[in-house]
């Protein structure tokens, strides 16, 4: 009885602590968070293919839809409290805390360079983009609903009530009017913007990226950087003796493909992954090839964040992979068809760790243009 009786007291207290968090949030909201945007946009275009009208103002105001809590039902959760610049737009948990403190059901994954090998704005609304970790989206427009609509995730049953909501705050009638020309405020013009500002977050100024530039297979120098031995080890691994780069392309802009495989993390599926969406078997627990740029950023790892080092990713690689029924031939021993053992030692997991570490973009995590707008008084 006594311990039902202190179970029950710390439930209480949880749910008043909830509550007055919730208190403490909205009156921040409505007393003490500002607005701190510059008098002249940020440039958001770079040399992008077709970019739209307004891109830079169209852009600003979908950094600021990104990151106001009002797009979720309690004014709690915004699209930056699961994709974190300091995170390379990842989360730095398993599964993210959505409305009314739900877990999600995946991992969040990175946004950077979601529009694939260039910044692209035709990704916005044409589908030739496979996101999400089951790929159930191909467009960017498509995107933004989903997480908002999502009872888990913020919460809000139908999209269509946003523009009445958010016609209330008075910052967003000059920010639409200098967007679009005029007030209105409308579903399709909130998701053109986040998805432009989406589409905007692009990394390019990684080392590695340095290293491409004018890399010399003979002597592993760039005109930018000099790899330690130890990366230039690492790098060699990754592309050839383990052949990493089949599937993580990191030549290209994104570090990833579009595809979807199936690694072997569980002998029995237990997320469908790419299968919940085809209804194809051959489909059951794959899952798109995740983007390396700013892994060592990007922890924990995996559609479920099981893997919380990338020593731990490597060590799954080396001894850890199971048979699964659609496990990729790529992870199969080619003589006996079975789960491959790669049994990669110390040294080499250390020198890979060292080489994907190159793969951070500082600038891109510390860039004011893609941070959160609203700022707190002191």
């Amino acid at each position: 009885m006594h311990v039902k009786k202190s179970i029950a007291i710390l439930m209480i207290l949880s749910l008043v602590l909830v509550v007055y968090s919730c208190k403490k949030n909205n009156d921040k909201l409505n007393g003490t968070v500002y607005l701190d945007l510059p008098a002249t946009p940020y440039n958001y275009a770079g040399t992008a293919f077709m970019a739209p009208p307004q891109v830079n103002q169209k852009a600003t105001l979908g950094r600021v839809l990104f990151y106001d809590t009002h797009l979720s039902l309690n004014n709690a959760i915004s699209c930056g409290s699961c994709h974190k610049q300091a995170e390379g737009f990842a989360d730095n948990v398993a599964l993210s805390v959505g409305y009314e403190g739900r877990l999600t059901k995946r991992n969040s994954k990175s946004i950077s360079n979601i529009t694939g090998d260039e910044l692209d704005f035709r990704s916005i609304d044409t589908g030739f983009l496979p996101l999400f970790w089951d790929g159930r989206e191909d467009a960017l427009m498509g995107l933004v609903s989903r997480p908002i609509t999502n009872h888990v995730e913020m919460g809000v049953s139908d999209f269509s009530v946003l523009p009445a909501k958010l016609s209330g705050l008075s910052y967003y009638s000059s920010l639409f009017s200098s967007a679009y020309g005029d007030p209105s405020i409308t579903t399709d013009r909130i998701s053109e913007c986040v998805a432009i500002f989406l589409a905007s977050i692009q990394s390019h100024s990684t080392r590695f990226d340095a290293f491409l530039q004018g890399f010399n297979p003979g002597t592993g120098q760039s005109s930018s950087t000099v790899y330690s031995p130890q990366e230039l080890q690492g790098y060699n691994l990754f592309t050839t003796k383990y052949h990493c780069e089949n599937c993580h392309h990191i030549v290209s802009n994104s570090y990833t493909t579009i595809d979807f495989k199936d690694i072997g993390l569980d002998k029995n599926y237990t997320d469908m992954g790419r299968g919940t969406i085809t209804g194809n078997p051959a489909d059951n627990g794959k899952f798109k090839v995740p983007s390396l740029r700013n892994v060592a950023l990007t922890a924990p790892y995996m559609h479920d964040g099981r893997y919380k080092t990338l020593g731990e990713v490597i060590d799954h690689y080396s001894k850890n992979i199971q048979p699964s029924t659609n496990l990729d031939i790529q992870l199969r021993d080619s003589t006996t068809g079975h789960a491959m053992s790669m049994n990669i030692a110390d040294n080499e997991k250390d020198a890979i760790i060292a080489f994907l570490n190159t793969f951070t973009d500082y600038q891109l995590v510390t860039d004011p243009k893609f941070s959160n707008p609203f700022k707190v008084k002191n």
